[in-house]
């Protein structure tokens, strides 16, 4: 659980544009926008490396620092550079630690490999990887890990089947949101070796060409 608050010192900055933005990255910081609550939308740049790890435990609640002052805060939405993946910009929303909040968690699987379906040869598909959740911004899951280790073959199993963590609420449907499958691959019928299929054409085409010269007479002249 994200009952820990991390610690994510920001200052303020002036929106100026893509090259004013530019400039802030090469100087090793990430601009940010800090939106929600009462009060107006906040332009900020944070320090890449504590953002980094700041971000590090996902779903954690952010003690945002300015001024000497902090304020609750969670990840709204983060944007990466394409070929590096380094973040180049976020957006944080604060937080009533006493008030629900909706949040996207990451979904794991373990015990794949023991599952009897898997030893039988079956396929064990992670169908869906994020769920919906509605939680306190400290009880929000970093992630939230289901043991599939007892699916059969031709198995599904769906969001019903699964418990919510203490103080976790799903928002997806429990019935329509398939978590897992485990499928059983068709038969495959072995074709005949090449060399296997060519020796039996060799044998058909002798025996059809003893059975043609049998109707000769013999010494393989024609009467006068």
């Amino acid at each position: 659980m994200a009952s820990q608050g991390t610690k994510l010192p920001i200052v303020t900055r002036t929106a100026e544009g893509s090259r004013s933005t530019r400039r802030l990255r090469r100087t090793g910081r990430v601009p940010g926008v800090l939106y929600g609550g009462e009060l107006a939308p906040l332009a900020f740049s944070v320090d890449a490396r504590e953002l980094r790890h700041a971000l590090a435990r996902r779903g954690a609640v952010l003690e945002v620092g300015l001024d000497g002052a902090t304020q609750p805060a969670v990840l709204k939405s983060a944007h990466y550079h394409p070929v590096r993946g380094e973040t180049i910009h976020i957006d944080l929303l604060r937080v009533n630690l006493s008030v629900a909040i909706h949040a996207v968690v990451p979904l794991e699987l373990s015990g794949a490999e023991e599952a009897p379906g898997t030893k039988e040869g079956g396929v064990l598909e992670h169908v869906t990887r994020e769920l919906n959740v509605e939680a306190l911004p400290t009880d929000v899951p970093e992630n939230i890990v289901i043991d599939v280790s007892g699916m059969e073959a031709a198995a599904t199993m769906h969001l019903s089947e699964i418990e919510a963590p203490e103080g976790v609420e799903f928002l997806d449907d429990p019935d329509d949101t398939i978590i897992a499958t485990v499928t059983v691959p068709s038969e495959v019928v072995e074709e005949p070796d090449i060399e296997e299929e060519t020796e039996l054409v060799g044998e058909g085409e002798a025996a059809e060409g003893a059975a043609e010269g049998g109707d000769q007479p013999e010494g393989g002249a024609e009467e006068s």
